[in-house]
């Protein structure tokens, strides 16, 4: 641990200082990453609120309204509906997502309008199998 700065001396002053002491110690030999690139994050302009950013990025989380990430969750749903490996797992999805879209539909939140209804299931199995028979026979 490093000492308390002693009164009357610059602040600046008693860093450098601090500085040449870790050096003389080689305490700046061995850091993780020496000799590799900057992240690039970290070349951009400040952003100050960077790591807050970067640990929504990590854990997958957004700041949209609640509207508005339902919207994006019925269009991500929709796509892993048309890959699902079976109808049953086609059924699954689009209903899970269905439930969630009349009930926004039906106690709608602050912000904007979700403007999508739920999607006809029949449609999506029969779309599904469309592209089922596409790639099959493609």
């Amino acid at each position: 641990m490093t000492e308390r700065k002693p009164p009357g001396v610059p602040f600046e002053s008693w860093i450098d200082k601090q500085i040449q002491d870790a050096e003389k110690r080689g305490e700046f030999e061995q850091l993780p990453g020496l000799g590799r690139p900057l992240d690039p994050e970290v070349e951009g302009p400040y952003d100050e609120l960077w790591w807050i950013r970067r640990k929504m990025a990590r854990e997958g989380l957004s700041v949209l309204p609640p509207a508005l990430a339902l919207r994006k969750e019925a269009e991500d749903a929709l796509a892993a509906a048309y890959a699902a490996p079976s109808e049953r797992l086609v059924r699954k999805i689009i209903t899970d997502v269905n439930a969630k879209l009349r009930e926004m539909m039906f106690k709608p939140p602050p912000g904007p309008p979700l403007g999508m209804k739920p999607y006809d299931v029949e449609e999506v199995v029969r779309r599904w199998r469309e592209r089922r028979a596409d790639t099959a026979g493609g």
